[in-house]
């Protein structure tokens, strides 16, 4: 994409989406229902991954530029400077890291594809059978590795993704397509690993990994998700009734709107048979990003999945709720609109961010929330959600403007 912009990234110049005076949601959602149900295409468990060989690349497969599926929120009121941004640094915390180590990369990891799509998180400190796991997993495209977290030393890997899925059959063994996600269930102390096999589709897959103790050496109870249309940009949130998980849709190179589903956590942490609830929204809407919990107070019983994307000058919640009793009891709400303070997407939602000793520019991601979506309910009881998104903050300056949201089951304010 060509632009004539130029912004310099810098969380220096931040923007804040805390405003001063709270803004409340004003349009009655639609309630949208019911939901597809379908059951997972395939399931079994694996051997221990650290006995499983690395599956070897194909010789001479060549680096790979994955073209970034592009979603603008339409109508968006461009404002220059941002009006909310931060122009000052707040008072330091003074920390200091317990230890550091090099991830995955050169020498141990060669470039295949592009965008790298990096991440990882840390698991919990817990004895297992007298042996003490304290680990780290991060997954790059097109490789994972597991890693002791205190002493930075590799214990699995760098692998190709489709490792996990050695013996497990069809499309999930046979591509390596990246797009991956590295979650830990801190309430049941498991690795959830997921990936998207698109290759050589339709049909498309979403592919499971979830294992079976806090030892991501260890075995895995593995599925694969079908879906009819593309199911690219997975982001995946860890809920106490399920893994919710969202989803841009093309068919071809259409844009068909977000997709969100809930896998079975109950089920899959077991390796039981499953299902997938779903719902489709329109190409309206595109870039949705699950709640994902974050510290150790459960959200009250019965509370439904939050979904939020953005719009012109607005936030966009929706509410999945899933009965996994009485599938048809199952409900997506929204979206409930919640106003925020003018923005402009920095690089128009483009690629325009310069970095030093090449002419190689940076995608903004502007276009859409960034992954994750954290929820916390705290010890007097209310609730946040945490989220950030890249917006032009005036002066050649991309700013980091982020929300916290209270009370995202009732009347939300921002």
């Amino acid at each position: 994409m060509k632009t004539k912009s130029v912004l310099v990234a810098t969380l220096a110049l931040s923007a804040t989406g805390v405003l001063a005076a709270f803004s409340q949601d004003h349009v009655v959602p639609l309630q949208q229902g019911p939901v597809e149900v379908e059951h997972a295409s395939h399931h079994d468990v694996s051997p221990a991954l650290r006995t499983i060989p690395p599956v070897r690349p194909p010789e001479g497969k060549p680096p790979r530029e994955v073209r970034l599926r592009f979603h603008r929120p339409k109508e968006l009121k461009h404002v220059q400077p941002d009006p909310v941004a931060q122009l000052s640094f707040g008072t330091a915390l003074a920390t200091s890291p317990d230890v550091g180590f090099d991830g995955i990369g050169i020498p141990n990891y060669k470039v295949i594809d592009v965008p790298p799509d990096p991440n990882g998180t840390p698991g919990a400190q817990v004895t297992l059978n007298g042996q003490t796991i304290n680990q780290y997993v991060q997954w790059v495209n097109e490789d994972f590795a597991v890693f002791d977290k205190g002493t930075g030393a590799i214990l699995y890997g760098p692998a190709p993704g489709n490792t996990l899925w050695s013996g497990f059959g069809g499309a999930c063994e046979t591509n390596n397509d990246g797009d991956p996600i590295v979650q830990y269930d801190r309430a049941a102390n498991r690795w959830i690993l997921t990936q998207f096999s698109i290759s050589g589709g339709p049909p498309f897959f979403q592919c499971v990994a979830v294992s079976t103790s806090p030892d991501a050496t260890g075995s895995y109870y593995r599925y694969a998700f079908r879906y009819s249309n593309e199911n690219d940009y997975p982001k995946l949130g860890v809920w106490p009734d399920a893994y919710y998980i969202s989803f841009n849709m093309f068919q071809g190179n259409s844009f068909v709107g977000s997709r969100v589903c809930a896998y079975d956590r109950n089920a899959m942490l077991n390796g039981a048979p499953t299902t997938q609830q779903c719902a489709q929204l329109s190409a309206a809407y595109g870039g949705l990003l699950p709640s994902d919990l974050d510290g150790s107070i459960a959200p009250p019983t019965g509370s439904p999945n939050f979904f939020l994307a953005f719009g012109a000058n607005v936030l966009q919640l929706w509410k999945l709720h899933v009965d996994w009793t009485t599938p048809a009891n199952s409900t997506l709400t929204g979206p409930i609109t919640i106003p925020v303070a003018a923005f402009t997407e920095a690089c128009n939602g483009g690629t325009c961010i310069p970095q030093s000793r090449t002419k190689q520019r940076l995608d903004s991601l502007g276009d859409r929330l960034m992954y994750r979506l954290a929820y916390r309910r705290f010890s007097d009881g209310h609730e946040a959600l945490i989220v950030n998104h890249s917006v032009n903050a005036g002066n050649g300056i991309a700013g980091i403007r982020w929300y916290e949201l209270r009370n995202p089951a009732g009347s939300t304010m921002a």
